[in-house]
């Protein structure tokens, strides 16, 4: 089964600025290492050779970091210079470089995780899912909504507005926090609208009606989102 790697390093990373003043997030350095670098580690170490990356903010200086990295014969570039499409408008933009894969491995750039990459795949093949999100039970904002007892995606909830949107009747909802790793088969990718920007959540939220989505629950990986600015100093001091 062929599974490409996406990893998404495109954003403007305003969350992160001033350490983005000067350089894209995906180049920002922890613990010795680029975020790019991390990221690309945690795919080769899940088996994963086939690896898109794209680029937008410095484009030309992620250009030069992927051209000369040890791995760069299996890197490959989608490029949103033009303008910045969103995460599923970004997939959906780099379909010719993925039309041949069976899964694709979703990996937000900006995520620190010690999660078994391996283990998610297995499961999504093995729970014949069409897209596989990895999520936690942790305090955030915004939650996807599971059927507690076939972790299948039935909602989204804003707890500080209080919008929802449900897509599935089920007696009970389970709130859980995205992760920003999923994994995805090519033909639901390929359902992804050609629109100029669209969003992944808004995405599989009209496909979770019709289509097999599940939750992966991983509450005991180390997991942290560095994409903002102070939560990325705590990290260092």
């Amino acid at each position: 089964m062929q599974v490409t790697g996406f990893l998404f390093a495109a954003g403007l990373g305003t969350r992160l600025y001033p350490l983005t003043a000067s350089k894209p997030k995906a180049l920002v350095r922890y613990q010795g290492k680029t975020l790019l670098d991390n990221a690309i580690e945690k795919l080769l170490d899940a088996g994963v050779t086939d690896i898109i990356v794209n680029i937008h903010h410095f484009a030309d200086m992620m250009m030069e970091a992927i051209l000369h990295h040890p791995y760069a014969n299996r890197i490959r570039i989608s490029d949103e210079r033009a303008y910045l499409r969103d995460t599923a408008g970004g997939v959906k933009f780099a379909e010719p470089l993925w039309d041949k894969s069976d899964l694709l491995l979703l990996y937000n750039v900006d995520i620190l995780s010690d999660i078994d990459l391996k283990k998610l795949i297995d499961y999504h093949i093995d729970q014949q899912a069409e897209a596989t999100l990895a999520v936690r039970n942790r305090s955030t904002q915004r939650y996807f909504l599971f059927d507690p007892d076939q972790n299948q995606l039935c909602g989204w909830q804003n707890v500080k507005t209080g919008e929802r949107i449900d897509v599935r009747e089920t007696g009970n909802t389970k709130p859980l926090a995205f992760s920003g790793i999923h994994v995805m088969n090519r033909k639901l990718a390929q359902n992804i609208p050609s629109v100029e920007k669209s969003s992944i959540t808004q995405f599989y939220l009209s496909m979770a009606a019709n289509h097999r989505i599940l939750g992966y629950e991983h509450n005991e990986d180390h997991w942290q989102d560095v994409g903002k600015f102070e939560e990325f100093r705590n990290l260092l001091s």
